[in-house]
């Protein structure tokens, strides 16, 4: 599995921290999303694809 995530896109809703808190965080100064590991191992798989379903942005692509 690979993360790509969108910045521009990204609204800073912070779903995806709560999701998957292992391979996302966010900027202090904005809430914009930060991938902490683009190449997560497969136990987080299910997490992240939680993350990636719930972002109201639509800004995480998994491939």
């Amino acid at each position: 599995m690979q993360i790509t995530v969108d910045t521009d896109k990204c609204c800073a809703a912070g779903q995806c921290v709560l999701a998957a808190p292992e391979v996302f965080d966010q900027r202090d100064e904005d809430g914009i999303v930060l991938v902490l590991n683009s190449s997560p191992p497969a136990e987080q798989h299910d997490a992240v694809r939680e993350a990636a379903q719930i972002c109201p942005a639509a800004a995480i692509t998994l491939s």
